[in-house]
């Protein structure tokens, strides 16, 4: 009677990997079995040695490391730059004597470091009481209108990116030449422990200012000129 013979056991290829991983001296003593080992091309047909493999697979890598390498790189120049153009527009704001300069240094230096279309600031009558001339552009008086608008762009919100109509464009920066089309724009509120106004950045690209961007800087420039306005005599 013949003996039926047992089913060929096949090696689960898991089981391989986590074997070999266990035992990385496995090929120690066994350099030929290394040559002679053919792996699959990553890029064309046919196989190549398991040593050319690996060459290929470190040369990837070093690769990849240094596309993230020059992309860290890249991102730590951008923010120096950042830093730098922030530094100089801090520096020209906090030197303006008077609230006039302040506006004007603030539209100069958004649109010398940032490209900054245009700047309005919005205070209200309040901060103008005791001049003797009025507001020069970019400054401007909040009057019911135009806190109307801005607080309807606003929407309850401290800060905001939005679509800036011909008509918006037109009653909230009087002294800037509206565009054809719509615009874009981001506002914040300026307060100091009360109102200030409010701060408007505008652009006739409706793209520059898109209501799913960040504010942060703007807010963060808000609070600057807010502190300056009140510095400057910005309440009573």
């Amino acid at each position: 009677m013949s003996s039926v013979p047992e089913p060929r056991k096949t090696l689960d290829p898991d089981q391989v990997a986590f074997w070999l991983a266990r035992h990385p001296d496995f090929f120690v003593g066994r350099e030929g079995l290394l040559q002679q080992l053919a792996v699959p091309h990553p890029e064309t047909q046919g196989a190549i040695s398991l040593l050319e493999r690996l060459v290929i697979d470190l040369r990837q890598r070093a690769e990849t490391a240094e596309s993230r390498l020059e992309h860290l790189l890249e991102s730590a120049r951008h923010n120096e730059a950042q830093y730098r153009r922030l530094r100089e527009t801090l520096l020209a704001l906090v030197a303006a004597p008077d609230r006039d300069a302040l506006a004007q240094a603030l539209a100069t230096q958004l649109s010398e470091h940032f490209g900054t279309s245009a700047v309005a600031l919005w205070c209200p009558a309040s901060l103008s009481d005791s001049e003797p001339t009025p507001p020069q552009p970019p400054r401007q008086v909040l009057d019911q209108h135009a806190s109307a608008r801005l607080g309807a762009l606003l929407d309850g919100r401290t800060s905001r990116c939005v679509k800036l109509s011909v008509s918006d464009w037109k009653c909230l920066l009087p002294h800037v030449k509206a565009p054809r089309k719509a615009g874009s724009c981001a506002i914040t509120r300026l307060a100091e422990g009360e109102p200030l106004g409010f701060l408007l950045l505008a652009s006739p690209d409706p793209e520059t200012y898109r209501a799913s961007m960040d504010t942060l800087f703007t807010e963060y420039l808000g609070d600057v000129v807010a502190r300056l306005l009140t510095r400057l005599g910005g309440h009573e």
